[in-house]
């Protein structure tokens, strides 16, 4: 099968492309940094074509991480890839970035967390190399360690920050997922027909639930002005 991969989730991303029928599945790709998703990510997109011989309808699905990440570089991979559904009608395949991540481990089962800024970490459980979520939330440091003291698997993070900030867990750092990683999940999805529906697409934005959010103490003010619990 042929697949177009787009990651623009992280400080790096990009496009590739696979040809699993090949010996070597990535046939090209085009790395790109997060700052300029918004105006390379499209003719990355025709590059990579370009550079396999290939055209967007000899393709058999796309495949788009979305998520969590950096907002912005998140919406313009969703964008791109609904928009170039909706062109072509190729199917979707819609990875979590977290699943991405647990699924370069050795591990069978994992703990993955990645910076969500403000001191809270996107947090995944996974077994099965990535292709069984137990779990994904937005959580804080706290929390994070908690979970990880209760599991007998290892932490796995990719970003400098997240490894220091979380270092009592003794994670185990790799490098950054980048679009071909997404691969062997993504041909896992493909053969069970995993598709996503494109008109209710959407990033994949961790947030806490309502009844986390509305059972934390609310700042009040008093009648002079001051901030109150």
């Amino acid at each position: 099968m042929k697949l177009l991969l787009i990651d623009s989730c992280g400080a790096q991303g990009g496009v590739a492309l696979a040809d699993t029928e090949q010996a070597q599945p990535v046939v090209s790709a085009i790395p790109l940094l997060g700052r300029t998703f918004s105006v390379r990510l499209i003719p990355a997109v025709r590059e990579a074509l370009a550079a396999a011989g290939l055209t967007l309808p000899q393709l058999d699905a796309i495949v788009i991480v979305h998520g969590p990440g950096s907002f912005t570089g998140v919406r313009v991979g969703v964008s791109a890839a609904k928009g170039l559904a909706d062109a072509t009608g190729l199917p979707v395949i819609a990875l979590s970035r977290l699943a991405v991540l647990a699924s370069l481990t050795t591990a069978e089962a994992a703990h993955v967390a990645l910076d969500a800024g403000r001191g809270e970490f996107y947090y995944g459980r996974y077994r099965n190399h990535g292709r069984r979520c137990e779990q994904e939330a937005l959580r804080k440091r706290e929390e994070v360690l908690a979970a990880c003291a209760a599991g007998a698997f290892p932490l796995v993070v990719c970003e400098d920050a997240v490894a220091v900030a979380l270092a009592e867990a003794v994670p185990t750092q790799i490098a950054a997922p980048m679009p071909a990683d997404a691969l062997a999940l993504a041909t896992d999805a493909f053969v069970a027909g995993q598709f996503a529906d494109v008109a209710l697409l959407d990033a994949n934005y961790l947030r806490r639930s309502d009844a986390e959010i509305f059972s934390r103490p609310q700042l009040q003010t008093s009648p002079t002005g001051k901030a109150v619990v």
